[in-house]
């Protein structure tokens, strides 16, 4: 009986030892799996801020807030609610495509309004885009937008 309690008692240790190891290789997997990686285009608007223009985690893409910045001259085009929706899925499509991606990889689209008013034309410029199995999303009004603008969409893709 001395002698059985000891050697339960090494493997016992063992096994704890080889739980632990495996649970250090699991995390480190886990960790590698869970890198981020930045995205940018040179096609779009540089960030006006400290954020980036999305972020690939896995294989699933955040792209942050686009306005309708024309980005080879860095002005608003603010003249009507079409062109300036244009602009911001113009700028949308650039980042997905800096991704590897196109609208058709887009999961939610997050809109941003500055007046509600302006509903049916965006939605109505958003849906030449979005034209098969469309993204899910949520449409808000809210006080005021970066640089005042009119319309601000962010979305969600995944390949």
């Amino acid at each position: 009986m001395k002698l059985i309690l000891p050697t339960l008692f090494i493997l016992m240790m063992m096994s704890c030892q080889e739980i632990e190891e495996e649970r250090i290789i699991q995390s480190k997997e886990l960790e590698s799996s869970t890198m981020k990686t930045i995205v940018e285009s040179k096609n779009t608007p540089a960030p006006i801020g400290p954020y980036s223009q999305a972020v690939m985690h896995g294989n699933t893409l955040y792209v942050s807030g686009q306005i309708a910045i024309d980005p080879s001259t860095g002005e608003l085009d603010t003249s009507s609610i079409a062109n300036e929706t244009e602009w911001v899925i113009k700028n949308l499509g650039a980042v997905l495509a800096a991704a590897g991606m196109d609208y058709t990889n887009v999961l939610k689209c997050s809109i941003f309004l500055s007046d509600m008013d302006n509903f049916a034309e965006v939605n109505s410029i958003y849906g030449k885009y979005f034209t098969e199995n469309p993204p899910a999303r949520e449409t808000v009004a809210v006080k005021t937008l970066p640089k005042n603008v009119n319309v601000e969409i962010s979305c969600i893709a995944a390949k």
